[in-house]
């Protein structure tokens, strides 16, 4: 039979055969016994890869709520609320998407009636995200972004103003809380909103309940 030689593939095999200096041989098997010298050699060589070895930072994954079927504004808006507003209800984010919707569709540069125009153009009516209607909070848009450098006529500058109007405060801390249903949300969101028409905002809170994947 012919001999087979079988090397060692690791350092701590290597130094334990390095403690005999003889080759032993049994059963027409050889094992190869390598010198002080290459076992040094050896480990040498892993030391070194290993300090050189360049170290991956690995990012901390948070799930959240996600809509994979929702526009792109809708995501925007989803996560917005999540990050900025603390809301990480289901039913909660899905009254206000569901109110956001119904109010305009999403389309912040949207004057009540239907016309598309910016900020400055819309002079009668709600304007934007939740249609706002009264003077003092439609002017309160427009200074909002004076004074932090956004755009009333966008989505973002629109979603910054809106949660961090007085409205939208004094009702967080119910869209923060866990455990209520969209009935309930949609009372704290009439205070948030003070709708004159219902429409299917409810329809929309449900659907998009329905939409929500915790990912």
């Amino acid at each position: 039979m012919n001999n087979f030689i079988v090397m060692a593939a690791t350092a701590a095999a290597l130094i334990s055969l390095g403690s005999d200096k003889n080759s032993v041989s049994n059963n027409d098997v050889s094992y190869w016994n390598p010198t002080d010298s290459y076992l040094s050699s050896v480990l040498t060589t892993v030391k070194s890869r290993e300090e050189n070895d360049i170290p991956v930072e690995v990012e901390n994954y948070e799930s959240t709520w996600k809509c994979p079927t929702c526009s792109s504004d809708e995501q925007k808006a989803l996560s917005y609320l999540q990050e900025n507003a603390n809301i990480t209800d289901k039913l909660a984010l899905s009254t206000v998407l569901g109110n956001i919707k119904q109010e305009s569709n999403f389309l912040p540069n949207i004057c009540e009636g239907g016309a598309r125009v910016p900020y400055h153009r819309c002079h009668r009516g709600g304007y934007g995200l939740i249609q706002w209607t009264t003077q003092s909070r439609y002017d309160g848009l427009g200074s909002f972004c004076r004074k932090y450098g956004c755009d009333p006529s966008s989505l973002e500058g629109q979603l910054r103003y809106m949660v961090n109007e007085n409205q939208f405060r004094t009702v967080l801390p119910h869209f923060q809380g866990r455990g209520h249903g969209i009935s309930q949300y949609m009372r704290r969101a009439y205070s948030w909103i003070g709708w004159g028409i219902e429409g299917y905002r409810v329809d929309y809170a449900y659907n998009y309940a329905r939409q929500l994947l915790w990912a």
